[in-house]
């Protein structure tokens, strides 16, 4: 599927969206159905009354406002429109919810960009409500998350996805506990969205071009509070099967159409803004899934200003940001050489006006260029098209730096242009409703809306009662929902007959423990397995009973996690495993909020370092539950004794049964040693004192810090706000900036081979070390590089000394000079030099390194 320009055939670049289909509604049916589209009742619950009275069955079993406004009888609508409580209700929340459009908002006080600068957001998949499931998980729960807090700090997105036309598969389990991947449909007229219209109310298709021919791409819009999402699918009639096929299943299929999806996202998507008549100045890369959207945004800037493709990605590249969630590098998209030239020549020649070899460069590491069987990489991709790239925990940058070290050769891993920024989740979507009552009381209905500056001193004015009050309420209505979700999914279908587990019978007065990931084996979600009956005694004890909730899918594809389902299925069938334990089939996201809502403890059991992030974890902070997991992720960041428990040790330096044996050891330990009694351990009123502590101390410190709200203020003040900026200056004047960076970079690349470094001198005068060395440039200017004097640091920051440039000699050397404390022995230090440009990422745009050779 090679791509070409897509040409609007007289289309207007003025847009509306379409209502439902059926008679034109009324004003207040009007009203209804904009309440019902507006996503932003996913996490904002004060429409919840008005669907439960309008049709309290359908609401409380599917929690969907828009499948209670398409599945409500009409007579019956207006009916209930007729009624004046009914009516002021809705009149009331509509005034309500245009209010909020136009309150004061973090933004505005955060930028002083004019105009605002728009924010482009690109990703696979989004977790944002079970109404439309286009998710699979840890990906997109932080893509809906970081929306939604967008949204409620005022930030100016406009986010880009697929619309999949079954999804992430659903989950059912045979009686041996195999694993079934089912795929129902997802039917867009009940999926709150609308399909994007033109100015005359017709349905807009994107057309796309390809080598063989023209396809087509439709659009349609989710509202998300303040913020919009845009979805593409190639489900037309009008495209062949295998076009239509394309967005049928997130991360289903092969590698082919993992790239056809890709091309699709990134290609398509980005022109799609243009047809929008949006011009973002930043693009945020949510994984190298999106990449391609640099390669379409050169283009639109081609078009725009009469340039060539280099000069074009120059100007789009500062205004790119690009997120990695990979902490392997078998988690990158690859794809052969043959299948990207298949693709994207057509697309190279066309439209870009480059070769494909070109395109095949961007995405290599620093093979020969005779390696013609070297793969494309999409993170590599990624990484040569973004003015900054950030890994989405403090470990996972270490992580990532190591990972990316290979395009900047002979540069400290430390230096490895890779910041990061670490996960937070939208805490008013996993809260319970205990939860929020005691926060509103505590801290205000605004505490997500700004800088949290006194969450943490107004939470630990909570009582104990109080805690312990919400706590239990949560916990119970956990119990409460197993019960009546065991009733729809404890029975598997075999060959014979259907077998049904007897109901878990928890009891909501006692210790209940949440396990829910994916299952893959490097999360290891079978270590609580490590001593079946180790962990039968525990969750037996007569005195100290403790009940299990475990929930997750593998892939299809991946066998070895499928069987680790399986062994918790048998399991939880040993006969004195009844109303201890219990498996949720089909984890989705109703499931994970109810178990963070619930759970008093939550159990993350993660390879130290493969976990990016992790934020499931991070859910139970709002809700009073606490964390035991390995020190990896954000829990590296967050875990100290006074607010929860770590697994293992973090500097341990064995692999594989040892390792998991060791690890096995010290949650087996810590819970029967620590957890449990604590929890236990009450007062005369009942209360768990020393464990209420700890829930206050981690409600109080943890909970702003790892919310999507500090996420994207984090996001906004140091990536998208600097990068909106130099996206500007480069694009001034036709991009002169981005024609004067390619100019200095084919200097660099022409005459860095003839530059290098002389004899180093250093005398110590007191407590200074003056050091001089001489350089010869070559042909390169002196101001294209900077002279500086390294030392690496045990604490991992390195010691850099910029050396000043005296006059050139008679020969061309120059000879640099510094003088430093002389704390350090002199030998610690090597001279080296860099490329140098006031307006360049470096190494990002110039890797070029040279150390001085000592004999």
């Amino acid at each position: 599927m090679g791509t070409g320009r897509i040409r609007p055939d007289q289309m207007e670049r003025t847009w509306s969206m379409a209502p439902a289909a059926g008679p034109d509604p009324t004003a207040d049916e009007q009203a209804l159905m904009d309440l019902a589209l507006d996503l932003h009742w996913t996490w904002n619950h004060a429409t919840d009354r008005l669907w439960r009275q309008l049709a309290p069955e359908t609401w409380d079993s599917t929690r969907n406002a828009w499948s209670v406004v398409q599945n409500t009888p009409r007579s019956h609508l207006r009916e209930m429109l007729a009624t004046p409580a009914f009516h002021g209700l809705l009149t009331e929340l509509s005034r309500s919810h245009a209010a909020s459009r136009t309150r004061p908002v973090w933004f505005t006080q955060a930028s002083t960009l004019t105009p605002p600068p728009c924010i482009a957001y690109f990703s696979m998949e989004y977790m944002l409500d079970e109404a439309l499931p286009i998710y699979s998980g840890g990906l997109g729960n932080v893509a809906g998350d970081q929306l939604k807090a967008a949204s409620d700090l005022g930030v100016p997105v406009v986010a880009v996805g697929l619309l999949y036309a079954q999804g992430y598969f659903r989950q059912a389990l045979t009686p041996t506990g195999q694993q079934v991947a089912l795929y129902p449909i997802n039917d867009p007229a009940q999926l709150p969205l609308r399909p994007v219209t033109d100015s005359n109310g017709d349905r807009l298709r994107l057309p796309f071009q390809i080598s063989t021919g023209r396809i087509w791409l439709r659009a349609w819009q989710a509202t998300v509070g303040r913020t919009t999402l845009y979805l593409l699918d190639t489900n037309d009639p009008d495209n062949p099967a295998d076009i239509r096929c394309i967005t049928t299943q997130l991360y289903g299929g092969d590698a082919e159409l993992r790239l056809r999806q890709e091309l699709v996202l990134g290609i398509g998507g980005w022109r799609l803004l243009r047809m929008l008549g949006l011009r973002p100045d930043v693009c945020h890369l949510n994984e190298g899934h999106a990449a391609f959207a640099a390669l379409e945004r050169a283009r639109g800037l081609m078009e725009d200003l009469g340039i060539p493709f280099m000069q074009a990605l120059t100007i789009a590249r500062a205004g790119t940001v690009f997120t990695t969630h990979t902490a392997v590098p078998a988690g990158f998209d690859r794809f052969t050489p043959l299948m990207i030239t298949s693709h994207l020549s057509f697309y190279a020649a066309s439209e870009l006006h480059i070769d494909i070899a070109d395109v095949l460069a961007l995405g290599r590491g620093n093979a020969p260029a005779q390696d013609a069987e070297a793969p494309f990489n999409m993170a590599y991709l990624a990484m040569r098209v973004s003015g900054a790239v950030n890994g989405v925990s403090r470990l996972h940058g270490q992580v990532s730096r190591a990972l990316f070290n290979p395009l900047f050769p002979r540069w400290p891993q430390v230096q490895v242009p890779v910041g990061h920024v670490t996960n937070g989740v939208h805490m008013p979507t996993w809260d319970s409703a205990a939860a929020d009552a005691l926060w509103t009381t505590a801290t205000g209905k605004d505490r997500w809306r700004g800088t949290h500056d006194t969450v943490e001193r107004d939470v630990r004015t909570l009582s104990s009662h109080d805690l312990w009050r919400c706590r239990c309420l949560s916990r119970a209505a956990l119990i409460d929902f197993i019960t009546a979700s065991h009733r729809a999914h404890a029975c598997f279908h075999g060959e014979r007959r259907a077998q049904c587990l007897p109901p878990p019978g928890f009891d909501p007065g006692i210790l209940t423990i949440g396990f829910a990931r994916r299952f893959a084996t490097y999360k290891r979600p079978n270590l609580l397995l490590h001593d079946p009956d180790r962990l039968a005694r525990l969750l037996c004890s007569a005195d100290r009973p403790v009940q299990l909730v475990v929930a997750g899918k593998a892939h299809p594809q991946d066998t070895a996690g499928q069987a680790l389902i399986a062994q918790w299925i048998a399991f939880i069938q040993r006969p004195d495993m009844h109303g201890r334990v219990t498996f949720m089939v089909d984890h989705d996201m109703s499931i994970a909020r109810q178990l963070v809502e619930g759970v008093d403890l939550w159990v993350n059991t993660p390879l130290r370092p493969w976990e990016a992030c992790g934020t499931s974890g991070m859910k139970v902070l709002v809700n009073g539950g606490l964390n035991i997991s390995e020190r990896d992720g954000w829990w590296a960041e967050a875990c100290a004794p006074d607010v929860g428990w770590a697994i293992g040790d973090d500097t341990a330096t064995t692999t594989g049964p040892e390792r998991d044996a060791q690890d096995a050891e010290s949650l087996y330990a810590t819970l029967e040693n620590a957890v449990i009694p604590l929890f236990y351990q009450r007062d005369a009123a009942g209360i768990p004192q020393q464990w209420m502590a700890m829930m206050r101390e981690s409600m109080a410190r943890l909970t702003p810090r790892f919310s999507a709200s500090r996420t994207v203020r984090d996001y906004t003040q140091g990536y998208y706000l600097p990068a909106a900026a130099a996206y500007r200056a480069r694009l001034a004047d036709n991009g002169a900036k981005a024609a004067a960076i390619g100019q200095w970079q084919q200097k660099l690349d022409a005459g860095w081979p003839a530059l290098r470094l002389g004899r180093m001198q250093a005398t110590q005068a007191g407590d200074v070390w003056r050091v001089t060395v001489e350089m010869h440039p070559g042909p390169l200017a002196p101001d294209m590089v900077a002279v500086q004097l390294y030392a690496d640091q045990p604490d991992g920051a390195p010691a850099i000394f910029p050396m000043a440039a005296g006059p050139a000699g008679a020969e061309g050397q120059i000879t640099c000079s510094v003088e430093i404390p002389a704390t350090r022995p002199i030998s610690d230090y090597t001279p080296r030099v860099i490329p140098c440009h006031p307006d360049a990422a470096i190494p990002l745009e110039a890797a070029h390194i040279t150390w001085l050779e000592r004999g």
